[in-house]
């Protein structure tokens, strides 16, 4: 029986353009590779190992023609809208209390502020408030899919897994929490929505 569940927020509860940034940054700098380095420094940003500014500074030294501005505007490219039908189904569901209720994202601040600047902090606030915990990778220094994260998020929370439902719209990260025996749904962004989560076979 599932009592906890521990929601994704990117394209689980906010809509996301996942190829936005590379698109915005070639449009304006031309076709680039994303090298092993720039992966490795998205994840410690992703992490909270690195700051703000020594992230910017490391693109500003790969796109040195571009402003610092421009640079953070492609960055935050990704982030769209957080639909108010999403918002009020958590609510419900907060509300109803028939579940203990997780959030847990892979993130950065650039991309939270801007999250927060787009869809103004009331909404913002009344989406977090329903939750009781709110992990963002870059302020607990884990990322999915490292297993750690599960671990974190089961033992601070005295959760088990089999009594736990995970909900991510990317595969690997879904493997990884299966493999700790965490009931799992890999919605599908486009295909699946999150507001017919009480409609499906794992909570009947």
């Amino acid at each position: 029986m599932i009592k906890n569940i521990i929601f994704d927020f990117g394209d689980v509860f906010i809509n996301l353009d996942k190829p936005a940034t590379v698109n915005r940054l070639t449009e304006i700098n031309g076709k680039f590779t994303v090298s092993d380095k720039m992966d490795q420094m998205n994840k410690f940003y992703e992490k909270g190992l690195i700051s703000t500014s020594e992230f910017v500074s490391f693109y500003m030294s790969i796109f040195p023609k571009i402003s610092k501005n421009t640079l953070i505007d492609a960055w935050n490219a990704i982030i769209l809208d957080l639909p108010e039908n999403r918002i009020e189904f958590l609510e419900k569901l907060s509300k109803e209390n028939n579940y203990r209720l997780f959030l847990l994202s892979n993130t950065n601040a650039l991309h939270i502020d801007h999250v927060i600047k787009n869809i103004g902090a009331e909404r913002f606030n009344r989406f977090k408030n329903c939750f009781e915990q709110f992990y963002l990778s870059h302020e607990i220094n884990f990322r999915k899919p490292d297993l750690d994260i599960y671990k974190f998020v089961l033992n601070e929370n005295n959760l088990k897994p089999e009594e736990t439902l995970f909900i991510d719209d990317v595969e690997e990260n879904i493997t990884a929490a299966a493999s700790l025996n965490i009931i799992t749904w890999n919605l599908k962004p486009g295909v699946d929505e999150v507001t017919t989560l009480l409609e499906q076979t794992f909570l009947l």
